[in-house]
């Protein structure tokens, strides 16, 4: 009885000391697989920093006639943009005024205000346009709100051209159904009247 016994804790024993054998084992494997995982992100990401690092250290290699200005500039091409815009409006806004208060003003006294000079009104406009314009671009506060604006300007993201083109498409499409939805509802209103009033 008693060999049976210590049989069967010798196997007993014999079965634990394999089961911690494998888990050890497993242990053992996990905690390489880990370290190997950690290692390969860890390379990835040094590959990633490095790859921008040289992105950011070396400018694209362009010859001096392939530069782009504007992108060079960065937000202040909008500033600029916006100046020459409203100098632009003015000038034309003032032009039409001018010739508009000068032709008024030659119909109530004909005799002393003589026709209005196109060339004399656009002068005037365009002086009036850069007196507007460098008296804005002078005054501090305009110029930081307009850099501001523009600033932001970059921070948008624009749609792309397929996001365009399918937006556009949809709604092409949904106003073609719409339009014959609509017309057809008219054409059988126009029939179910014509056939309850008999006209």
């Amino acid at each position: 009885m008693t060999t049976d016994k210590d049989k069967e804790k010798d196997d007993a024993e014999g079965e634990a000391e394999k089961a911690e054998s494998t888990e050890e084992s497993r242990s053992e494997s996990e905690a390489e697989s880990e370290a190997e995982a950690e290692a390969e992100s860890e390379a990835s990401e040094t590959e990633t920093e490095s790859e921008s690092e040289l992105e950011s250290a070396s400018p694209p290699s362009t010859s001096d006639e392939e530069l782009v200005m504007p992108t060079q500039m960065g937000h202040k091409r909008f500033v600029y943009a916006a100046y020459l815009s409203g100098a632009i409006a003015i000038a034309f806004i003032g032009h039409k005024l001018i010739d508009y208060a000068w032709y008024k003003l030659h119909d109530w006294k004909p005799n002393s205000i003589p026709e209005s000079s196109d060339e004399l009104s656009v002068v005037v406009a365009l002086a009036l346009a850069a007196g507007v314009t460098l008296y804005y671009w002078r005054q501090a506060k305009a110029r930081i709100l307009v850099e501001e604006v523009a600033e932001e300007l970059t921070k948008v993201t624009w749609p792309t051209r397929q996001e365009v083109t399918s937006s556009t498409t949809v709604v092409i499409i949904t106003t073609l159904l719409a339009t014959v939805f609509f017309a057809l509802m008219d054409q059988f209103w126009l029939w179910v009247t014509k056939h309850v009033y008999g006209s």
